[in-house]
């Protein structure tokens, strides 16, 4: 997401929270909904920094390298790698 299109949905976030500020009931449904979305984004496994994405790149480089030969199908690279399919 680029620099603007974050400023833009950022924005369009404080419009909103503006919009149903006035209403308690639902902007405490909006807080606990974010509660939970921070608590899920803290959890996740799947999200890593810059460095430790890089780091991983580097790790995956050093290990074995396979390719598809031309024309070759999924299917047939992973039998080529000996697995019965």
């Amino acid at each position: 997401m680029t620099a603007v299109q974050m400023g833009a949905l950022n924005a369009e976030i404080l419009r909103n929270l503006g919009t149903i500020s006035e209403d308690e009931s639902m902007l405490t449904r909006v807080a606990k909904y974010l509660r939970k979305v921070v608590k899920d984004m803290h959890n996740d496994p799947t999200l890593f920094t810059k460095e430790e994405f890089l780091a991983r790149v580097d790790k995956a480089n050093q290990g074995p390298l396979y390719r598809l030969n031309e024309g070759e199908s999924l299917d047939e690279f992973l039998r080529r790698q000996g697995y019965d399919l």
